[in-house]
């Protein structure tokens, strides 16, 4: 492991706690369905529909309220076109996509050893 959690707190004092906006940050890329829409922009920009379709069980609602969050913290873009019928796009932005470059080897660990871990 390069880095332990007591050189993090060490490095910034306070980091994790009740009223750190690292909790805020978590919440928001951690969420089930927060990493899940983050997991299906890392193949490129998608539209509304494609998000609802590669991102099985999430509603309208909640899909619009994790993107309205993951483009507030900056980390998702929502283009929108002037066109009839309306086209918006969603892609990852320069930070989601570092995010992301640190998220795929846990996303890779997980899909190697979910069903083990579930099975127990």
């Amino acid at each position: 492991m390069s880095v332990s959690y007591a050189q993090l707190q060490q490095e910034s004092p306070g980091i994790f706690t009740e009223a750190c906006p690292s909790r805020t940050v978590l919440d928001h890329v951690m969420s089930k369905w927060g990493v899940l829409v983050l997991l299906s922009l890392t193949d490129g920009t998608r539209r509304w529909g494609e998000l609802r379709r590669s991102v099985d069980g999430i509603s309208e609602k909640m899909l619009a309220t994790t993107l309205r969050t993951l483009a507030a913290d900056g980390i998702v873009e929502r283009t929108s076109y002037p066109e009839v019928p309306p086209r918006v796009e969603y892609s990852l932005t320069p930070r989601g996509v570092e995010l992301m470059e640190r998220v795929m080897p846990l996303m890779s660990w997980i899909q190697v050893n979910a069903d083990d871990i579930v099975r127990r």
